[in-house]
């Protein structure tokens, strides 16, 4: 299996959700009981990646490396870059040319939060995947607000269009991509949409010309909650403390995963649990090392 990187795209300025984002990254902006880019970064956390690039405005950048520094205390190998104006998701693949290197890559959105049984094992059969591009899938029932796949019978993808006026398709193309390493010379051709920007929909149409674009259907048992408003931010929060209240399990605590993946030892962990004590989640820390055997 070829390296993988991760870059979590936390750009743009959150008009939706003003006055949250006036001086505030949407993406530092809580989900229950953390802040909404701990769950991207979880994401690709299960994927098993480890060097992960973060990509956000001039004004919001430094408040991301307060909050997760270098990544050490997790087992992460974190860097930062500056995006001076939104100019498109696959401008990403650009500004991360120097980061990716020769290794392939996996790109998800700082607003998107993924949940459901055996996710881990899809991501990383994906990444065993030498060549192309892999997406994911999710019925939505407003398909003229999203990038929309359509495909065949057989399930292959035949067609993808950013929020179409007609129906062609329910299947809205999530937050989370994985590419092959041409994607940085791909991003390089893409001509600018008529809002001037570099349009995902733009770079998987041409690894869909090539036939070399894979999906795949997330459903029944599945969550994928996009926080672009106000409603959906506390969607997205009464989900996560539903699903943590009722199982007595955290989503996207990213010390638990890297313990468990063996980034990080219990001496590790137990110097988080200092810097949360006297907070419900630091005691959920603390059980991690009392039951762990």
């Amino acid at each position: 299996m070829k390296k993988f990187k991760g870059i979590i795209l936390a750009g743009g300025v959150g008009s939706r959700l003003r006055p949250l984002t006036t001086v505030l990254s949407k993406q530092l902006l809580p989900i229950y009981d953390k802040p909404m880019i701990f769950y991207p970064l979880s994401v690709l956390m299960l994927a098993g990646i480890k060097e992960i690039l973060v990509i956000s405005s001039e004004d919001h950048i430094n408040m991301f490396k307060d909050l997760l520094g270098d990544g050490s205390r997790i087992g992460l190998s974190l860097d930062y870059k500056v995006q001076l104006e939104p100019r498109g998701i696959a401008e990403a693949f650009i500004l991360a040319e120097d980061f990716i290197g020769d290794s392939s890559c996996s790109l998800i959105l700082g607003d998107n939060i993924f949940y459901g049984p055996s996710f881990t094992k899809l991501m990383k059969s994906a990444m065993r995947k030498n060549l192309g591009a892999e997406i994911f899938t999710y019925p939505v029932k407003n398909p003229e607000d999203f990038g929309i796949l359509k495909s065949d019978q057989y399930g292959k993808p035949t067609d993808i269009v950013e929020k179409p006026s007609k129906y062609i398709s329910n299947l809205a193309i999530t937050g989370l991509y994985f590419f092959d390493n041409d994607c940085i010379e791909l991003s390089k051709k893409i001509v600018p949409s008529k809002r001037g920007e570099l349009e995902i929909t733009s770079l998987l149409n041409i690894y869909l010309k090539e036939k070399k674009l894979s999906s795949n259907f997330l459903g029944r048992g599945f969550a994928w909650l996009d926080t672009g408003s106000h409603d959906s931010l506390i969607d997205a929060g009464l989900f996560v403390k539903t699903i943590e209240n009722r199982q007595g399990q955290k989503i996207a605590c990213i010390e638990e995963i890297a313990f468990n993946n063996g980034w990080i030892d219990e001496a590790q962990l137990k110097n988080q649990v200092n810097l949360y004590k006297k907070t419900e989640y630091g005691n959920y820390l603390k059980s991690l090392l009392e039951n762990n055997p």
